[in-house]
């Protein structure tokens, strides 16, 4: 090769700024995928049951209702049934009621209507309207609201306007909701407290995360990372609003469920703890709320309040622990505790004069925070196992050790 000849650009090694840049994409790339494979083992684990609850009823129902009940095609039966087992995250009783009701005003305004008007496009959207209607009547909900609508399509679609098959439609229904029931709360009901604490670790992990994030934004003030925490807190309300129904629906099942019935107690113990630490983290969103807007209006934030909001993101791990073992939550109550007497630190020492019950160590925004703050801890004392006089009178003493009531 030539003295003044470059080498071949292949062979040339990368930049290190280029070597850097493409491992930084590779494990982005990488921790994402793992991310999106534990969100979809955890689906699996939350709602895998549901998949068997739903096969079983389904098939079940059909074998009833093309024995027992001589229909050579059910589609009502195993249609309800795979319903019923649909609306395990909630209250199945009263869903099933409202399935089985949409199912009769689906069949009552399509068995009368279709005959009149015969099959086609414009049939169909005036008997779905019609059935929808009837059913906002009767002050339905969204399941029968649904089931109404969806019950005149088949009825205008699949099968023909013939009145005499109205009554063994709605028994196939029937016996299709009543075998969901059984399949759910009887055969294979689910486990009331896995299912609770697998909704909660959706709930609670973002969320001491993203306090422990505020904690650190407040101490360099960055104004950008605690407005993403607070986005963080309030994109929770889904994951809220499922944790709300999974209780409700654990609760039915140690209630009818005999398999569950020797699990009342503890449930009962754990659903309160989970339905106060829900409470403390909708005080601990107003918190990031208020603390957001104090950096705005570029009031004073002591360091106390972020080592405080620290400890209480802590002490909501270490609660969550011990409640799931059972063992006395001793270390979680000291770590609340702590954080209220450090919030009481940041406000100030109390003064004399009654109409200044602080020294201005915080503002107007940081002022309400601390009422928040307090909050939250109430109801996390409260998930320790302590009623809520007992709770209130806690935080007060950490704030005031000579608040003797």
């Amino acid at each position: 090769m030539p003295a003044n000849q470059e080498p071949a650009a292949e062979f040339d090694p990368p930049a290190p700024h280029a070597r850097s840049r493409a491992g930084r994409f590779f494990a982005d790339l990488r921790r994402r995928g793992q991310r999106l494979l534990r969100a979809r083992a955890w689906r699996l684990r939350l709602f895998g049951l549901l998949a068997v609850q739903a096969g079983i009823a389904a098939a079940i129902a059909w074998f009833v209702a093309y024995q027992f009940l001589g229909n050579s095609s059910p589609t009502f039966a195993p249609t309800t049934a795979v319903g019923i087992v649909a609306a395990s995250m909630g209250s199945r009783l009263r869903r099933t009621v409202e399935l089985l009701a949409g199912v009769v005003l689906g069949l009552a305004v399509g068995d009368t209507l279709m005959p009149l008007f015969g099959i086609g496009p414009w049939q169909t959207g005036v008997v779905v309207v019609l059935a929808i209607i009837v059913a906002i009547l009767f002050k339905g909900g969204g399941s029968l609201l649904t089931q109404a609508g969806g019950t005149a399509v088949l009825i205008a679609t699949l099968e023909p306007p013939v009145r005499e098959l109205s009554i063994p439609r709605f028994v196939d229904a029937a016996v299709g909701g009543l075998i969901g029931l059984a399949v759910g709360l009887l055969l294979v009901p689910i486990h009331p407290q896995r299912t609770v604490r697998r909704l909660a670790e959706p709930v609670l992990d973002p969320a001491v995360a993203a306090m422990h994030d505020l904690a650190g934004a407040l101490r360099v003030r960055d104004l950008g990372e605690a407005e993403r925490t607070l986005r963080t807190l309030r994109d929770l309300d889904p994951r809220l609003s499922a944790l709300g129904e999974g209780l409700s629906a654990a609760q039915e099942v140690v209630r009818l469920a005999p398999l569950r019935w020797r699990e009342r107690n503890s449930l009962a113990f754990y659903t309160e703890a989970v339905r106060h630490l829900e409470r403390s983290l909708h005080s601990c969103r107003s918190l990031a709320r208020r603390l957001t807007t104090a950096l705005k209006d570029d009031e004073p934030i002591p360091e106390e309040f972020s080592t405080a909001i620290d400890l209480l993101a802590t002490s909501v791990q270490t609660l969550r622990y011990t409640i799931r073992a059972g063992t006395e939550p001793r270390e979680a109550r000291e770590q609340i505790l702590a954080a209220v007497e450090l919030i009481g630190q940041a406000q100030g020492e109390a003064a004399w004069d009654p109409t200044r019950p602080h020294t201005h160590r915080l503002g107007y925004s940081g002022m309400i925070a601390v009422g928040e703050f307090r909050t939250a801890a109430h109801d996390l004392l409260i998930a320790s196992g302590f009623d809520s006089d007992r709770a209130a009178q806690l935080v007060r003493r950490a704030v005031d050790p000579d608040d003797q009531d």
